[in-house]
């Protein structure tokens, strides 16, 4: 095979891959709104889930399915609007402030604007955004390289106290 053949083939990839990656994504913001809906439903007809939701999950789906960024408080007031049990954490706030700032070091959220109180507020980020030409070699994802920078902030820290 010559050079461009190789060059067609691995063009085709990453047309299949962007493709599958969006595909995924729509599908995530899916099971994330049933998953609303059933825990919603679950709530209102009186009924305890057998598997209880965790808060970074929750965040997750409350985010994922906001489509505008939130402040923390909004993330609390929509978790506890959906039921998800907040009596175990002593500052249910705090804890929401600590997974969204978790899921932003992660990649998986980030902070695009404050409103007018400049407040933080944090915004999903799709699953379904991919840079162009993201299977070249030598290329990192930025999750990958948000999970990088966290390792070594971490590593940081540790070595100077």
């Amino acid at each position: 095979m010559s050079r461009d053949d190789y060059t067609r083939a691995l063009d085709a990839a990453c047309r299949e891959y962007e493709r599958l990656h969006a595909e995924r994504a729509a599908l995530d913001t899916r099971l994330a709104q049933v998953t609303e809906s059933i825990s919603t439903l679950n709530k209102l007809c009186g009924f305890v889930p057998t598997v209880p939701l965790g808060l970074t999950d929750a965040c997750r789906m409350i985010l994922r399915n906001a489509g505008t960024p939130m402040t923390a408080t909004a993330v609390r007031d929509r978790l506890a609007a959906v039921g998800v049990n907040l009596d175990r954490y002593a500052n249910a706030l705090s804890a929401v402030h600590t997974v969204l700032k978790r899921m932003v070091e992660g990649g998986e959220a980030s902070t695009p604007a404050q409103d007018e109180t400049e407040r933080v507020a944090y915004e999903f980020l799709r699953s379904g955004v991919v840079a162009s030409r993201v299977c070249v070699p030598g290329t990192t994802r930025p999750r990958q390289a948000a999970v990088r920078r966290g390792q070594a902030r971490r590593r940081r820290l540790k070595d100077h106290p």
